[in-house]
């Protein structure tokens, strides 16, 4: 029994088998099967963001049949392309996501694609770990993904296309509002996500 991180290779790679086994405390995401630790507790300010994304879409979706979670949640991936989805190697817990299809939906979490994910970029954040998470959005069939910064205070926006491939729009600032493209009717002020 795996009960500390500290008894896994990191250098190795893991399925979603492996994951269901471990036993500590150290929240962890697997991407393409390599383990990507979490940071312990995200930031006040990470949370107030998160919370209202999470409010707005919780608000919004009330009578509609999409339903809004947040981490910790776990989504498990398989790649649309893939001929072989007995094996998963990708589990994350994205800060937000929205799922419409409930067919996804059991006791553990997501298993597919959400429709929309939000992510919110912390200090903890790897390069490697933020590219690998939006192949892996893209690659899955994420129809909307939304990269917070709250460094910056900007938000990123990409959209599936017809292609299967993100494009991505202008960076969205403090004095822009912004809508979803696969809910048009959902708005938000950016400057009412960041402010403190």
């Amino acid at each position: 029994m795996i009960t500390n991180l500290d008894q896994l290779d990191l250098n190795a790679t893991y399925s979603y088998a492996d994951y269901l086994k471990w036993q500590f405390e150290e929240r962890v995401e697997l991407i393409k099967g390599k383990i990507f630790k979490m940071s312990p507790a995200p930031a006040r300010r990470h949370q107030r963001i998160s919370g209202r994304f999470h409010a707005a879409l919780f608000n919004f979706l009330d009578d509609k049949v999409c339903q809004v979670y947040h981490a910790p949640f776990d989504v498990r991936l398989t790649p649309r392309r893939s001929d072989n989805t007995s094996k998963i190697y990708t589990v994350v817990q994205p800060d937000i996501c929205v799922v419409c299809d409930d067919t996804k939906l059991d006791e553990k979490g997501c298993i597919g694609a959400p429709d929309w994910i939000i992510e919110i970029l912390s200090p903890g954040n790897s390069q490697i770990e933020m590219k690998n998470k939006f192949e892996v959005y893209e690659a899955n069939g994420v129809k909307e993904y939304w990269l917070a910064d709250p460094a910056n205070d900007v938000i990123f926006i990409y959209v599936l296309n017809t292609e299967g491939k993100y494009i991505g729009l202008h960076p969205f600032a403090l004095e822009d509002v912004i809508a979803s493209h696969i809910f048009p009717d959902f708005k938000l002020n950016v400057a009412d996500i960041f402010k403190d």
